[in-house]
């Protein structure tokens, strides 16, 4: 999308303060106003807003697993990194974490999804779970993908293990000696850097 130079921190900036003073009803305008600013937007910026505004504290008691299909939307529709990152870490993650139930099989249903966002997005998920993480969920959603050829694939795999190695090394030491024949380069580098 055309991008007008205005970072994520200065979008959010821009926004705070906007969403403050003109508060939404209720669920269904919310959704509505973030469906409107992303499915309209001309610039990268006016997504970076929707977004925003999905993680608005004045809406986080909408923040439940009944907001996952518009967090799909967002995801597929956005189909670029900036877009999904933020989206599956701070939003879909922490959906996964308080409602594991329901979130889960999603997760694992996105990580053989045909849309390599949906991957992305099962992989790097438990970005910021820590101690929290659902190690087996973790494994399977990489396990799926070892051997794909998408280069956000590969990446999210390095990313999310190398996390992961923060909480526990010795199970990405022992996940990486287990699968390593079969990550790419790129999967394996990333995962271990920090090792």
């Amino acid at each position: 999308m055309p991008f007008r130079g205005v970072g994520r921190s200065a979008v959010r900036g821009i926004c705070r303060p906007v969403f403050a003073a003109h508060p939404l009803p209720d669920r269904a305008t919310w959704e509505s106003a973030v469906r409107e600013l992303w499915d309209a937007a001309e610039y990268r910026e006016e997504r970076y807003a929707a977004t925003d505004l999905t993680g608005h504290r004045s809406y986080r008691p909408y923040q439940d697993v009944t907001a996952l299909p518009l967090y799909e939307h967002m995801i597929v529709t956005g189909a670029w990194w900036d877009h999904v990152d933020e989206i599956a870490a701070h939003r879909v993650g922490p959906l996964l974490r308080a409602s594991p139930r329901q979130a889960r099989p999603l997760l694992l249903r996105w990580s053989v999804a045909d849309d390599i966002w949906r991957r992305r997005t099962a992989i790097i998920a438990q970005l910021g779970s820590a101690g929290d993480t659902d190690v087996g969920l973790l494994g399977d959603c990489i396990v799926a993908n070892l051997e794909h050829p998408d280069f956000f694939v590969r990446k999210a795999i390095g990313w999310a293990l190398r996390q992961y190695a923060r909480t526990d090394p010795d199970w990405v030491r022992a996940f990486v000696a287990a699968h390593g024949e079969r990550m790419s380069a790129l999967s394996r580098r990333e995962a271990t850097r920090q090792l």
